[in-house]
């Protein structure tokens, strides 16, 4: 099911008329243990139908990642000998990463090693699998994952409510694109009583307003004119082909960090909050500020996960190039099973070494742009500008169906710029373009808050003519209604 489907509409509201009726705390904030268990089972149920709507047969892997991992939990806990702890928690990675490896990864591995054979004059025959990727699976496999670790370091008390740990991994408004969230914060959320708070609600109603607009307005209007322009051959002109990519940097980022505000402010209609996963990326200064704004729950996971316990930067110079480049690599990987990816994490890798080697890499870390002033001065806007065109560049490799597609698109960009203007560019470019603004401006003022309409009008009358525009413009947007691109991932 999709946020953006009528069947969500329904949904929601159901759901969430149902969750606090059955455990509605007194007014002393008590709940009984039956009602908890029967309000975590209903999470679970909802979940399981919520992510069901696409195909049942996902049930199964979900279920198996899920009791997998909450079992590990349990054996790590009566378990004192390091080896028979590390036996566990390795085999939580096989069977997690096994189940991955094989819908996600194992064809284009296939693919990749019949393709190199071939080259060598060899004939092989390697036999893929049909297969289909279910959604989310990338995000609730780390999520699980996470838990055994965290155990295995002692950093939670593993759980024995198998119903609780079935709703933190299964809850349905951040199962499907993240955030990815961590067992010592979303799973005593679930082991203890929730109870309403109105003003919660609504901000939560807010932010998902905004979240809509920016994935149901801006997102698919700049994926309108991003697909029009890029899939239009190889005739293209420098001006088009920058106004194609300018398009696709704003839908991604429309898209993925709308559907984070739409999950966390779903969440907070029931009483459980999420991590923020983003922060303003396209205000960032450098592109280590970029990768601590963009998707945090992803590389907060790597960083905790596979960082530090390669050693992190505490080996050495070598070492810490070596480990930052795996990162990257890696997160390429983890995107998408196909070369582009990989090259993707590359251009980023490159992008950050010459920071790493400067020892600038932790620069601008807890602070944000023109902080105490209302505009950037120049120096700050050159840094922004300059981040941006490289992370503008590098998403061409990511939005390509090759590599050589991708550096053909740069190619003609940066070669020679032709000023000339394809027909193409005005199918939707202009209009995705204003929306793109709007939502900057909006980002702009609040980028020191948790999303981009956290300020809003007092005046009651004013506030609720903003929020009716806002609605008028989701549904009165004509650009067709796009998937959620994180859904592949």
């Amino acid at each position: 099911m999709s946020f953006t489907s009528l069947a969500f509409y329904v949904f929601l509201p159901l759901v969430f008329a149902v969750y606090w009726t059955i455990c509605y705390p007194r007014a002393d904030g008590a709940c009984s243990k039956v009602r908890l268990w029967l309000q975590n089972m209903f999470v679970v149920i909802a979940s399981y139908v919520f992510y069901g709507w696409w195909d049942w047969r996902f049930l199964i892997l979900i279920t198996i990642t899920a009791v997998w991992a909450w079992a590990s939990g349990l054996l790590l806990a009566r378990i004192d000998g390091v080896k028979g702890r590390k036996a566990i928690v390795a085999a939580a990675l096989v069977v997690n990463l096994g189940i991955l490896g094989v819908f996600k990864y194992y064809n284009f591995f296939a693919g990749s090693m019949s393709g190199l054979l071939a080259m060598l004059g060899l004939s092989p025959d390697i036999a893929l699998l049909k297969v289909i990727l279910p959604v989310g699976i990338s995000f609730y496999t780390f999520q699980a994952l996470s838990y055994v670790i965290d155990v295995y370091r002692n950093d939670i008390t593993p759980t024995a409510d198998l119903v609780a740990f079935l709703a933190f991994v299964s809850f349905f408004p951040q199962l499907v694109a993240g955030p990815i969230e961590r067992a010592t914060n979303l799973l005593p959320q679930f082991l203890a009583p929730r109870r309403f708070d109105y003003a919660m609600s609504v901000d939560g109603c807010r932010q998902m307003l905004w979240g809509f607009f920016k994935k149901m307005v801006v997102a698919d209007s700049c994926a309108l004119a991003a697909n029009n322009i890029l899939k239009g051959g190889e005739d293209q002109s420098s001006a088009s082909i920058l106004v194609g990519l300018f398009c696709f940097t704003f839908q991604i980022y429309g898209d993925f960090s709308g559907y984070s505000d739409i999950a966390i402010g779903c969440s907070k209609l029931f009483g459980i909050r999420l991590k923020r996963n983003f922060a303003t990326p396209y205000f960032s200064r450098n592109i280590g500020e970029f990768w601590r704004r963009w998707h945090i729950s992803l590389t907060t996971w790597f960083k905790d996960y596979l960082y530090i316990p390669l050693g992190g930067s505490r080996e050495g110079l070598s070492k810490t190039v070596r480990n930052t480049f795996i990162i990257f690599l890696v997160s390429g990987l983890w995107h998408g099973a196909n070369w582009t990816f990989v090259v993707w994490g590359l251009v980023h890798a490159t992008a950050f070494l010459p920071l790493l080697l400067a020892k600038r890499n932790r620069r601008f870390a807890g602070s944000i742009v023109a902080e105490g002033r209302m505009f950037p001065d120049a120096r700050e806007l050159v840094q922004m500008a300059t981040t941006f065109l490289v992370v503008m560049f590098g998403w061409a490799f990511f939005r390509a169906d090759s590599i050589s597609q991708a550096c053909g698109w740069l190619a003609t960009a940066v070669a020679g710029f032709d000023w000339r203007i394809s027909p193409l560019v005005h199918k939707g470019a202009p209009t995705a373009v204003v929306w793109a603004a709007v939502m900057l401006v909006c980002e702009w003022f609040n980028r020191d808050r948790p999303y981009g309409f956290a300020i809003y009008p007092k005046n009651t009358c004013l506030r609720y003519a903003v929020y009716f525009t806002i609605i008028i413009l989701i549904f009165l947007n004509t650009s067709p209604r796009q998937t959620f691109i994180y859904f592949q991932f």
